[in-house]
């Protein structure tokens, strides 16, 4: 009597040669994916429409019922806003590149990371962006073809959030779906406590700092900002911020005066996070306050965000109102201590695949 069990082992054992276009199978290796938020491929309407249409369409980011958010999308924002964001874009744009600040640091992060983790001949370092190029799923398809059977993903955001680590998330799983053969998975926590990030900010403060020709009498710490109605909902993000603040600030020997929290770029006419970035440096500025700097702990490289909106828009309103001197403190990027942050939870996530 045929035994089925043992037929389908047999079946299952070719020893024949592979079927046509049967990928090669290659020694496993494991992938480090670094994820960004995003960027247009370049600041002219068309590109900029492509790029807002892909973020502001997310679910994650705008929560409002579609059939009362798409109509206001597709019949003013990507209409009026693509035109105005591009002209901002233009202004930071890297003319040497031909791209966006937040695309260089983000390349040079990976490739950095790439050499700082030669060490580890089986550890392959890839990026990619939520929105725009190059995409996620293009990055994992990278990763894939060199081999990799594991892949550790890392959100470059220090305080989590579901308009950002979340989604970021989503669009990795997203890619994954469309493979038969997906490789394992681990995704790095959020960073916004962790000692060598905390330690990072410090040092690249002080270093910024000491380079100026005056003292801040205030520095705000400026976060990007979130509707309230999502953290009523249960968004961890204003209390990770807040306690990156509370940590930097004991780091640094502060006191509440000196370093203070606020939240910047917010969108449409719902109540954000507060107190409002802007609001607060025209306010301080009116009850003579002289000499400000800004850092922007919750961006992980410098973006549209921190040079043209923090350095550009928010230093015109201090001076406007009466301030004197204005610095704003640059991101981390790819500096000795941002990749010292990179490299260090990269290298605690590994454990246990290296």
């Amino acid at each position: 009597m045929n035994n089925p069990a043992r037929e389908g082992d047999a079946r299952n054992q070719s020893t024949g040669p592979l079927p046509a276009g049967h990928p090669e199978v290659k020694p496993p290796k494991i992938g480090v994916l670094l994820i960004n938020l995003g960027t247009p491929d370049a600041t002219d309407y068309r590109s900029m429409r492509r790029y807002l249409a892909e973020f502001l369409s997310d679910r994650r980011v705008i929560e409002a019922s579609r059939f009362i958010w798409y109509p206001v999308l597709h019949g003013i924002v990507l209409n009026v806003r693509p035109q105005k964001s591009g002209a901002n874009y233009d202004k930071i744009w890297n003319r040497e590149k031909d791209e966006s600040p937040l695309r260089t640091f983000t390349r040079g992060q990976s490739e950095k990371l790439a050499a700082a983790l030669a060490d580890l001949p089986d550890v392959v370092v890839e990026w990619g962006m939520r929105y725009g190029n190059p995409s996620t799923a293009s990055a994992v398809d990278r990763l894939v073809a060199q081999g990799c059977r594991r892949i550790l993903s890392f959100p470059l955001y220090p305080q989590y959030s579901a308009t950002t680590t979340a989604t970021a998330n989503d669009k990795l799983f997203e890619a994954l779906m469309a493979l038969r053969d997906q490789p394992a998975l681990r995704t790095v926590p959020p960073y916004h406590d962790e000692a060598v990030y905390i330690d990072a900010l410090a040092v690249s403060i002080e270093k910024s700092l000491a380079a100026l020709d005056f003292e801040p009498e205030v520095v705000l710490a400026s976060y990007h900002g979130l509707p309230v109605s999502y953290f009523k909902k249960g968004d961890p993000y204003h209390c990770h911020c807040m306690k990156t603040t509370r940590l930097l600030r004991e780091r640094l020997g502060w006191d509440t005066k000196k370093l203070r929290t606020t939240f910047q770029s917010r969108f449409g006419s719902e109540e954000w996070l507060q107190p409002y970035t802007d609001k607060t440096v025209e306010a301080l500025a009116k009850e003579g306050v002289k000499s400000i700097a800004i850092v922007n702990p919750g961006f992980s490289s410098d973006c549209i965000e921190t040079l043209e909106e923090i350095d550009g828009e928010v230093r015109e309103v201090f001076m406007h109102a009466g301030g004197r001197n204005f610095a704003h403190i640059p991101c981390l990027n790819d500096t000795v201590e941002g990749m010292s942050v990179i490299e260090a939870m990269v290298r605690r996530e590994l454990q246990g695949w290296i």
